[in-house]
């Protein structure tokens, strides 16, 4: 089959519904929940508006608004450059992702019932392998998307702080090694406003997913939802940030392919 006629059979696909288009992205909005650090550290802007005009003296034909928001407020893109780790490595913020690196397949890590007992839930190297038992390897230039339900949960669950911070799940040290060294993904998303575990300052290195990944030239996605919506296997991720000159991350919409 032709390059061509691929395209065309596959834009057929999507007129007739045997693609469906899944959005697995976080409604951007004033009550959009935060990443909090401690002080001394810098926090990041909550999502605000302005209205310009509505249809009024302002502007009697048209309704706009300004906005402002932080590069890693909702549903987020992580570049290399957000983590010193990855400050020095060629093609690092997002203006600078290649294209094709912005579309891949999504292998998707159904652990929301161990999440569901464990806040704390660490996904190790060993649970992946025990996946990859049951649905096959998975592939080199992937999305790697780790299914915890987090999004189901109200604002205050959903970030679950305490006095020692932060109690959500995420990704071990070996983990991360694992998808990097041996399965070489393009990136690792969570449904969490982090890709790191709440508890991730404890590990070795502190925050492994950011560290490690963005050390590797990979990427990341935050806060994304309707990961059950998704098959283990087969999707195709959508996944282009906002193309900011020296953007360390950017606020985006995520999109997932399933073929019916």
């Amino acid at each position: 089959m032709s390059s061509t006629q691929a395209l065309a059979d596959f834009a057929h696909a999507l007129a007739n519904g045997a693609i469906t288009v899944i959005d697995l992205t976080q409604t951007l909005s004033e009550d959009t929940p935060l990443l909090v650090l401690p002080e001394p550290f810098g926090q990041t802007a909550a999502f605000s508006r302005e209205e310009i005009s509505r249809y009024d003296d302002r502007g009697i034909a048209w309704h706009w608004n300004n906005f402002t928001v932080g590069e890693h407020t909702g549903t987020h893109f992580d570049a290399p450059i957000h983590w010193v780790s990855g400050k020095d490595l060629p093609d690092n913020s997002v203006d600078q992702v290649p294209v094709s690196k912005l579309i891949g397949p999504a292998f998707v890590l159904d652990f929301s019932a161990e999440c569901a007992a464990d806040p704390d839930f660490l996904l190790t190297a060993d649970h992946i392998g025990d996946w990859e038992a049951a649905h096959g390897a998975i592939t080199p230039g992937s999305w790697v998307l780790f299914r915890t339900d987090w999004s189901k949960r109200d604002t205050e669950a959903y970030t679950n702080r305490r006095e020692d911070g932060a109690h959500t799940p995420g990704p071990a040290t070996d983990a991360i090694r694992f998808l990097i060294e041996e399965r070489n993904i393009m990136g690792f998303g969570v449904e969490t406003i982090g890709t790191d575990a709440g508890q991730a300052h404890l590990l070795t290195p502190p925050y492994p997913a950011h560290t490690l990944l963005h050390g590797a030239g990979k990427y990341g996605l935050q806060c994304l939802e309707n990961l059950d919506k998704l098959p283990a296997t087969g999707a195709i991720l959508i996944a282009p940030p906002l193309k900011i000159r020296d953007g360390s991350g950017s606020p985006l919409r995520v999109l997932a392919l399933v073929a019916e």
